[in-house]
């Protein structure tokens, strides 16, 4: 128990009245003392769409001070790009492979301007990309993706669905590393690339 003079505006679930997620979310969190857990719980609620940045952010402003460092730490990089769990996941993963650093969301074209895709990671010098199916998870066994994929002549390309980036981080790093020395034995593919334009 903890007492507020900042009562939250309460939403009805199932006929009780209950703190909104944004506020439940920053006082759990107030109370956890590891960095993983408290972006994990976070991020997977604003990619989820559960509630925004800027409700977490409204609700740290008028959250006591005590316990609020971690909870701080996770918002700010959400406010600074690191704006779905799916982000934050694939971050960790590229950085524990200890594989050179990517380039992020790239749009990959040939010496024509064809362009081939978007890469999530894509590492120039060997020809690799990673390629999230975000719409993986949710596909029934008989449904054809709608992810386009990535194909190119001597491109290797990795490809995860968000759920093996949080379940299954060494099993991806382990395909990463394998496709790199797969990439290695042969010359890079002739592909360009530019920053990848968001989608309106």
């Amino acid at each position: 128990m903890e007492r507020t003079i900042h009562l939250p505006e309460p939403v009805e679930i199932d006929g009780l009245p209950v703190a909104p997620l944004a506020r439940a979310l920053i006082d759990a969190a107030r109370r956890m003392d590891e960095l993983r857990s408290v972006r994990a719980m976070i991020h997977d609620a604003v990619h989820r769409g559960l509630c925004t940045p800027e409700e977490l952010r409204d609700e740290l402003a008028q959250a006591s001070t005590i316990g609020s460092a971690l909870p701080r730490l996770v918002v700010n990089a959400l406010q600074d790009g690191v704006d779905s769990a799916v982000e934050q996941w694939l971050a960790s993963v590229v950085e524990r492979s200890s594989l050179p650093k990517p380039v992020r969301k790239a749009e990959l074209r040939t010496p024509d301007g064809v362009v081939v895709g978007i890469a999530d990671a894509w590492w120039p010098q060997v020809g690799v990309a990673l390629q999230v199916r975000h719409d993986e998870a949710a596909l029934e066994p008989d449904k054809v993706s709608e992810t386009p994929a990535l194909v190119a002549p001597g491109l290797i390309v990795v490809q995860v669905s968000p759920a093996q980036l949080r379940d299954e981080p060494l099993v991806v790093i382990h395909d990463l590393r394998a496709a790199h020395r797969r990439a290695r034995q042969r010359p890079p593919p002739n592909l360009g690339s530019v920053p990848a334009t968001p989608a309106a």
